[in-house]
This record gives C-alpha cells, sequence and structure tokens, in this order.
C-alpha cells in the first residue's frame, strides 16, 4: 500500500511556546511591533490563533516571554569580574542586541512581569555594582545612566539614514547648501570630523561609554 505524501504541514515541527516566541520575534524584526498580531503569528505558525493560547495565555504573556528571550542575548557582568569591564562588555552586547531588534527598548522598561532571564540580568548588574563598593543609590544611578545612554544612543543611531545613504553623501549635500561664514563651526565638524576617512558614527557610542564609565570610577564610594 503506497504512502500519503507528507504535507508541508506535517513536516513542521510540533508548536511549542519556543516555536511560538522564535516566529514572534522574527516577526518583530521584520516589521516591528505593528506587524504583530495573534492572528498574523498564527498563519505563519500554519495553525490556528487559539493554538498559540495554550502555550502563551494572551498577548502579555507572548511579549514578557520575546523580551526574556532577546534578553537572554545580553552578556552578564562575570561575578569575579572588574565592574567596569564587566559592564563594558554589557552595554555593548546590550547596544548590539537592540540593533537587532529595535523594537525590544520600548518593552524591556514596560514590563510589569519580568521573566526570569530579566530578573538575573538586574540582579547581575546590580551586583556588579555592590561587589565593587557602590552604594545602594550610586549603583542605582549608574544603572539608570548607563542604559539611558544606550537605549538614547541606539535610538538616534538607529534613526539615522547611513544604511540607505553614505555618510560622504549626506556630508557633502548638506555642504553645497550651508553657508560657511553663517555656520563655521558645522562646516568644520563635518569637513575636518565626518567626512575624513574612516570616520563610523558608531564607533561614538564606546567613546560616549567610556565616558560614563569613567566618571562613575572616580565617584565610587560616594552615596
Amino acid at each position: 500500500m503506497v504512502k500519503p505524501a507528507k504535507t508541508s504541514a506535517d513536516k513542521r515541527p510540533p508548536l511549542s511556546r519556543d516555536r511560538v516566541l522564535h516566529e514572534a520575534i522574527a516577526v518583530a524584526d521584520e516589521g516591528g511591533m505593528d506587524a504583530l498580531s495573534m492572528r498574523r503569528l498564527a498563519h505563519r505558525l500554519g495553525v490556528e490563533a487559539m493554538s498559540i493560547y495554550y502555550h502563551l495565555e494572551n498577548k502579555d504573556a507572548l511579549l514578557d516571554g520575546m523580551i526574556d528571550r532577546v534578553m537572554a542575548e545580553i552578556e552578564l557582568p562575570e561575578p569575579d569580574e572588574e565592574w567596569q569591564p564587566g559592564n563594558r562588555r554589557r552595554a555593548v552586547s546590550l547596544h548590539n542586541m537592540l540593533a537587532r531588534h529595535p523594537w525590544a527598548a520600548p518593552l524591556m522598561e514596560s514590563r510589569t512581569n519580568p521573566g526570569p532571564v530579566a530578573l538575573r540580568y538586574y540582579d547581575a548588574v546590580l551586583g556588579s555594582f555592590r561587589t565593587a563598593g557602590f552604594s545602594v543609590p550610586m549603583a542605582a544611578h549608574a544603572f539608570a545612566a548607563i542604559d539611558a545612554y544606550v537605549y538614547g544612543f541606539g535610538l538616534q543611531e538607529f534613526s539615522l539614514p547611513f544604511d540607505e545613504v553614505p555618510i560622504e553623501e549626506i556630508g557633502q549635500a548638506i555642504l553645497q547648501t550651508l553657508p560657511p561664514d553663517e555656520y563655521p563651526y558645522l562646516t568644520e565638524m563635518i569637513i575636518d570630523h565626518a567626512l575624513q576617512p574612516g570616520y563610523d558614527y558608531s564607533a561614538e557610542f564606546e567613546w560616549g561609554l567610556d565616558l560614563i564609565l569613567d566618571a562613575f570610577e572616580q565617584r565610587l564610594g560616594e552615596s
């Protein structure tokens, strides 16, 4: 007896929480949070929307799971690591994660039900400050300042049009309409900095990060 050929649906892996989260993150990466709905996610998974609720009870549970999953991509400071290199590595890793998942930044700080990965993340970062000698208030200041810088820089960087148009073209176009006598410092910055060989705006991130870390090193021990 000839067995019926397997359909594409038969070849799909069974539905699971992990698979739902994986596909939900892929949808958000491709089209942002506006593209993510339970109906669209179910279509992508090849199931009925109600099937998703066996694994994640509602949209909030889906969002919490997505955030916990992408936060697992952040490198944590090691318990025996000096606070400054550990948090530098952590901040660079956070910046890179947000570049891969731009939708994640607003959700990371707005969810009220953090998962186990998020809780470990917060505890590890605070622990790196406290074991280095930061007071509780100064640890909170450092965590807030560093993360505000990472999120803010990313918001600016990811909005720049450099992926579509090279910075050289943008700079030259601005210079063509810029009266140098009227805007001398802007003209100087474009010519002597932004248009120099090897200039990369993304390198500004680590320069600013080191400045913040050095400032907190100088204030270590203050309350």
